[in-house]
């Protein structure tokens, strides 16, 4: 792995009033890593996400996404950074080709490079028959699928995907995350939320969200022989009882 640091987090804290929704959390991630980010629902990892995105700033503590001060250079990280959401974010009532040139230029990207990006992403993914079709008209899949790519327009260092394969199906999971692999491969940084256990076996190393707290943080091999189980569920319902 490459030990070049692309995300570096020291004691991040997040509070709502009373209630301390991510709580010192330290951890850094790697240029060309595919990291998990695992948790509960309520265990703070949106939250979490928010303040190494650049959209909610920390209640204390320090992060640095690509080179940048989430508190003091939030719109560097932005600009740094692609961003998939849970949620599809395309519009659906313009077409793939209008989607893609309306990111391009959200992402400040010439006329030239967005035709040129264009071209080369509706031939990658072989859309070319309904390019001029409404999005609104394509399967969750390929939305996602098309989502993931816009992600990847403006070439940044890194890429948050949150929960980016829920309600699609297994096959389609499946080639969603070669084409994960394929840009973690070119050196892109991808920082991945998933609540399919088995989706944390893909990455190169997980950190496991329970109330706050990162309560663990390794590559799935030996998170898996540290808990004495056969599979990353079986790690998570062992961190889990053991904080209740």
């Amino acid at each position: 792995m490459n030990q070049e640091k692309i995300i570096t987090v020291n004691n991040l804290t997040k509070e709502f009033g009373s209630f301390t929704a991510v709580d010192g959390i330290s951890f850094d991630v790697y240029k060309g890593e595919i990291f998990g980010f695992l948790g509960a629902n309520g265990a703070g990892k949106t939250t979490a996400i928010k303040m190494l995105i650049g959209i909610s700033k920390p209640t204390s503590g320090e992060a640095l996404v690509a080179g940048f001060d989430v508190k003091t250079h939030a719109e560097m990280v932005k600009k740094s950074i692609g961003y998939m959401s849970q949620k599809f974010s395309m519009y659906d009532d313009l077409t793939i080709k209008e989607n893609i040139t309306f990111f391009g230029g959200i992402y400040g990207l010439s006329r030239a490079k967005i035709k040129e990006k264009t071209t080369q992403l509706i031939q990658d993914l072989n859309l070319q028959d309904v390019a001029d079709k409404l999005v609104k008209a394509l399967p969750l899949g390929w939305k996602q699928k098309l989502s993931f790519s816009v992600a990847l327009l403006h070439e940044p260092k890194i890429v948050f995907l949150d929960e980016p394969t829920g309600g699609v199906d297994p096959i389609t999971r499946r080639q969603f995350w070669e084409m994960i692999y394929a840009e973690a491969h070119k050196g892109t940084t991808l920082f991945v939320t998933t609540h399919y256990m088995d989706e944390a076996e893909y990455c190169d190393r997980v950190s496991i969200m329970v109330e706050g707290k990162i309560e663990a943080l390794d590559s799935p091999k030996n998170l898996k022989q540290k808990y004495n189980v056969d599979s990353m569920n079986d790690v998570f319902l062992k961190l889990a009882r053991n904080v209740e």
